[in-house]
This record gives C-alpha cells, sequence and structure tokens, in this order.
C-alpha cells in the first residue's frame, strides 16, 4: 500500500498535476493551440483532464506524459523486476526529466539499487529533418519549438530536487545518430524511445533493441505521430518482430520483447 500511494504521488508530482491550479493561470503552449496562447485560461476541469491525459506541454511539471504513460512505465519496470529480467532502464528524449525520475523512483522504492538510469538527448532540442537520409521526416517542424531545448543542467536538478542525486543516472548527451551506437550501454530491461521523428525513433531502435533481455519491453512514446509510427513500422518489418503492439492512451504504445 505505501508503494502505490509513492508512485501515484511521484506520478502527480513529475506531471505537474499536483500545480494545476497555479500552471492554468500562466498556461502558454498547449499541443491544441500549436504554440499559439489560449484566449483566456483553461478551467480548472479542462486543466486537470488534459493534464492527466498528456494532453498539453505543462509550464509546471517535468513530464508531458499524462498518467497512463507513466503507469505504462511502472508496470514494465515492475514486470521486469517480479520477473527476474536483467539490465538498466533508458529514455531517448527526456524533455525535462520526468519520466527518468519517475522510472528512478519506481526502481528506489522496488529495493533495484543496482540499474543504471540513462537520461539520452541532445539537451538542445530536436535536429532539424534530414529530408536525403530520412525522407519520411520531410516537414517535420520539432527543431522550431524552443520549449524542447532543456539544458542537461536543468534535467540533473531536477533529480537533485526529487532527492535522486546519489542514485545511478548517467546522461547520454547529443543527437542520436552519433551517440547512441557507441553508448557504454550494456544491457536493458525497459526502453522507452520518446523522439517523435523518424530519424530519433528508427535511431534508437537500431542501437537499443538488441540490447533489451528477453521478457523485457519497448515503449514508444508518440507512435501515432506518422514519422514515428513509420520508423517503428519499418523496423519491424525488417527484423521480422511480430510482439503484439499494445497501446497505453491515445499516442503511446509498448511491446514485450518475446524470450528465447
Amino acid at each position: 500500500m505505501v508503494y502505490e500511494q509513492y508512485v501515484e504521488l511521484l506520478k502527480r508530482a513529475v506531471t505537474g498535476y499536483l500545480y494545476v491550479d497555479e500552471d492554468r493561470q500562466a498556461r502558454r503552449f498547449s499541443l491544441e493551440t500549436a504554440g499559439n496562447a489560449p484566449d483566456a485560461p483553461p478551467t480548472a476541469e479542462q486543466a486537470q483532464t488534459t493534464r492527466r491525459e498528456g494532453l498539453d506541454w505543462p509550464g509546471i511539471g517535468y513530464s508531458m506524459c499524462g498518467f497512463k504513460r507513466l503507469e505504462n512505465l511502472e508496470y514494465c519496470l515492475r514486470t521486469a523486476v517480479t520477473n527476474g529480467v536483467p539490465g538498466d532502464f533508458i529514455e531517448t528524449g527526456v524533455w525535462r526529466g520526468g519520466a527518468c525520475i519517475f522510472a528512478a523512483g519506481v526502481l528506489h522504492a522496488l529495493g533495484q539499487r543496482n540499474r543504471t538510469v540513462w537520461v539520452a538527448d541532445s539537451f538542445k532540442g530536436l535536429p532539424p529533418p534530414d529530408a536525403v537520409q530520412y525522407p519520411k521526416d520531410t516537414g517535420s517542424t520539432f527543431h522550431k519549438f524552443d520549449e524542447l531545448r532543456v539544458p542537461r543542467e536543468k534535467v540533473a536538478r531536477a533529480f537533485e530536487l526529487f532527492g535522486f542525486k546519489d542514485l545511478k543516472v548517467q546522461y547520454i548527451e547529443g543527437f542520436f545518430e552519433q551517440t547512441l551506437k557507441t553508448a557504454p550501454v550494456k544491457q536493458l530491461c525497459v526502453a522507452r524511445l520518446d523522439g517523435d521523428m523518424y530519424s530519433s525513433t528508427i535511431c534508437a531502435l537500431e542501437a537499443l533493441y538488441p540490447k533489451i533481455s528477453p521478457g523485457g519491453f519497448i515503449i514508444i512514446d508518440d507512435y501515432y505521430i506518422g514519422q514515428c509510427k513509420a520508423a517503428v513500422t519499418d523496423f519491424r518489418a525488417e527484423h521480422g518482430i511480430k510482439a503484439k503492439i499494445v497501446p497505453c492512451d491515445w499516442t503511446g504504445v509498448y511491446w514485450q520483447v518475446p524470450g528465447p
């Protein structure tokens, strides 16, 4: 019971749900308004709903995830631990670090002191689309959003604020195409990909999927973004992956890596 209460509180903290009343008065960006300030702040009920469902980019908070995506992350980590699946956790594309902080807290609460939380990001936002190498990214505008540029120092500070400074946290800094293949990640029990673009997603899959232990999990945060889904579809087809894709909510999915 204490574990469940702790995880619930951590979920509400990293999503900013605890501060939704203060946040809604200063909301300047939402997915629905595409970067334009709304005419009026959302009502309390609207703000609570959009934050629970992960439909906005919170001003106060550390994760864009809604409750269901974090509950899925907790499920995958807890299942991997319960079943003795070896390996660490990684997130590729961390924004303010909220999902990684949540994962660190869950692993700590489960007594997993020897599993590393890998925090992989450029910490400079997303790259411009490379239409030559990755034509399916043509037209992507993610690189234009200043809201997605969060320095590594701010993410590290967030871990400190949550009291996780001394946990096993390692940073992989740079665009995925340049960093993930040579990153010192040996084995994973859960990999959470939040790269949005085709290039970011396919690079992460190619570098990390072979390192996920049998019985572990792969989570795709923005599967229903066209470029991201295309990368997943192409990768699964190339490698003959038949594991069932399971929805988390309106945008996230996961599947379990089959055993030997």
